[in-house]
């Protein structure tokens, strides 16, 4: 029996609150990461980030009572999709998701990552099994559509910014359908599924990073921000995301994430100087009925 947080309990309620709460954490990522990058390559940043996430949250597996057991008894095939997860997402997608911050602004991206259950809905109906409802079709293209408004003033896009962002949205479904599947079968605990990606993935990314961008400076405002990204975007964030996919579809998890760019803008606008329109107050308005009507089901409904 695989141990859960006494927070969380098992119930759907704490699974989308945990999910809200992990949403609102990393609408802060890329305007932090924007900041870093003034001193710091993209890749390091990233890969010192997901690296020394992985490390902390094994480090503290111990206090739950198992040890590293966890780890020891993964079969090998789990390490095989996990370490897929981590190169996928942690050194591919949000390796390419940083590296577009250099020719988009942090809103933009966040918009362009909203665009995730899109991609999450097709291949989960593929690889799941998992058919939306005609409600949750409608939160969805609600969600969408006001993520469209609110970015719609944003302009033109860089054709190198939006092919890196592009990549990013496949590893994040790719991520997504993978963490929901190893998740909702309870193959391996929540701390396993989010340290050893995140190891993985940050390890190879660090090395490439240093090998191509050199030494990073030793600016104390860019470090300070890594190990915040680290501990709280990345260890902390991700543990929430993972639990909550067992109670949650890939569908459900990403929508709630277009939060997330709505947060990013706020956090923009006071870090960056980002006014919002009117327009945009608007779209903010549309994406939190559409990802209420996502969430909603019937009493007795089946997960």
């Amino acid at each position: 029996m695989i141990p859960t947080f006494p927070l969380y309990r098992s119930s759907r309620s704490w699974a989308v609150g945990g999910t809200i709460f992990a949403t609102l954490i990393w609408s802060s990522s890329f305007v932090l990461v924007k900041i870093a990058m003034q001193t710091v390559g993209p890749l390091t940043v990233t890969g010192f980030r997901y690296l020394l996430a992985g490390l902390l949250i094994i480090a503290l597996m111990p206090l739950r009572g198992r040890g590293w057991r966890p780890l020891v008894e993964l079969p090998r095939r789990l390490w095989l999709h996990l370490g897929a997860m981590g190169l996928t997402v942690y050194a591919v997608g949000n390796g390419a998701f940083n590296m577009s911050l250099a020719f988009m602004d942090a809103t933009m991206v966040a918009f362009l990552a909203a665009f995730t259950p899109l991609f999450v809905l097709g291949a989960a109906v593929i690889w799941l099994k998992e058919i939306p409802t005609w409600g949750q079709g409608a939160g969805l293209a609600a969600t969408l559509a006001g993520s469209a408004l609110f970015f719609g003033a944003g302009g033109g896009l860089p054709w190198m910014g939006l092919a890196l962002a592009l990549l990013g949205l496949g590893s994040y479904t790719h991520f997504s359908i993978v963490g929901r599947a190893i998740a909702r079968d309870r193959q391996t605990d929540t701390l396993t599924l989010t340290a050893v990606p995140l190891l993985l993935g940050g390890l190879p990314l660090t090395l490439f990073a240093l090998a191509t961008e050199g030494w990073p400076a030793p600016d104390p405002t860019a470090w300070t921000i890594i190990f915040f990204l680290a501990a709280v975007n990345s260890a902390l964030a991700y543990v929430m995301y993972n639990h909550a996919l067992q109670r949650l579809t890939a569908l459900e998890v990403n929508v709630i994430f277009n939060l997330s760019p709505l947060g990013t803008a706020v956090i923009a606008w006071f870090l960056l100087g980002e006014w919002l329109q009117f327009s945009q107050i608007v779209g903010m308005v549309i994406v939190i009925i559409g990802v209420t009507v996502v969430q909603w089901r019937r009493r007795g409904a089946p997960l």
